[in-house]
């Protein structure tokens, strides 16, 4: 932060969450995840059908989520694959349902199918955790006027396992990445992106435990450096396992601490209660 005050300080557009505008340097964004695939590896994430996807949505945001989150096939790399129209089968439902209770909804998928049946059943924000199918599904987004949660992902879709290429110092490539893939979904249509780094996806280099979140540290300290592209930026929050292992509940709040100080506004979690008090408290202390 001493040797790039400018990117500490840049401002970064507002997120638009359907008829909801916020600033998330004044207000952080709490994002709840809803898994419908028995393959995540957060069981107390996991929905085992529609009506417990919908009773825990409304949960989520009765605990303070602003946005929840919704995906039907696991990102792990030995999870078995969920065809485009099975995940449409679970998904639209719980969308329907949610959105219809006036909370704000994001779909995860990195199938254009996918992604529009969730457009269209009312998800007013598409988490594209592709590569592929890039300029189908920003002129979905553009077209249904949703906000583009837009990943950092190396190959095809989060399930092509790639090394990341980053490790010396990682905030170069991720500027890269965003930069052209932000100017094609502008030229599609987009015009709300926010920009996650991707820190929650499985990589062929990073499966030692102790690298894999001195890696994500780095990252989440150094988010700020992604400020000067003007986007709201999200972190999925690490987890940590090994690190916490039975006081595991505490390494999200931990770890959106240290994201918040690196200038993080969304913060995808999977433990909304205790993230939302932890930034709640930094806001109140003035903790910046």
């Amino acid at each position: 932060a001493a040797t790039n005050p400018g990117a500490l300080a840049a401002p970064v557009a507002p997120l638009t969450l359907g008829d909801r505008v916020v600033d998330t340097d004044l207000t952080p964004v709490v994002m709840g995840t809803i898994n419908l695939s028995r393959d995540s590896t957060y069981r107390d994430s996991i929905a085992p059908s529609t009506e417990a996807a919908v009773r825990r949505g409304r949960l989520l945001a009765a605990q303070g989520a602003d946005l929840v989150d919704v995906g039907a096939e696991s990102t792990n790399a030995t999870s078995a694959r969920v065809e485009p129209a099975r995940q449409i089968d679970q998904l639209t439902p719980v969308v329907k349902a949610l959105s219809g209770d006036g909370i704000a909804v994001s779909a995860e998928t990195y199938d254009p199918e996918v992604a529009g049946a969730c457009l269209d059943a009312g998800a007013t924000v598409l988490n594209f955790t592709g590569n592929a199918h890039e300029e189908e599904i920003y002129e979905l987004v553009g077209r249904h006027g949703a906000t583009l949660i837009l990943c950092s992902v190396l190959g095809s879709d989060v399930r092509d396992i790639q090394d990341v290429e980053r490790d010396d110092d990682p905030i170069p490539g991720y500027l890269a990445h965003f930069e052209e893939r932000v100017a094609l979904a502008r030229s599609r249509g987009v015009e709300h992106v926010v920009v996650d780094p991707g820190l929650g996806f499985f990589y062929g280099n990073l499966t030692d435990p102790q690298r894999r979140i001195e890696y994500q540290t780095q990252v989440l300290l150094r988010t700020f450096e992604l400020r000067p592209l003007g986007l709201p930026i999200c972190h999925a929050l690490p987890h940590a396992f090994d690190l916490f292992q039975e006081h595991f509940r505490s390494a999200e709040p931990f770890f959106a601490v240290l994201a918040r100080l690196g200038g993080t506004g969304v913060f995808r979690t999977h433990e909304v209660p205790h993230v939302r008090a932890a930034l709640d408290a930094m806001q109140s202390l003035s903790v910046r």
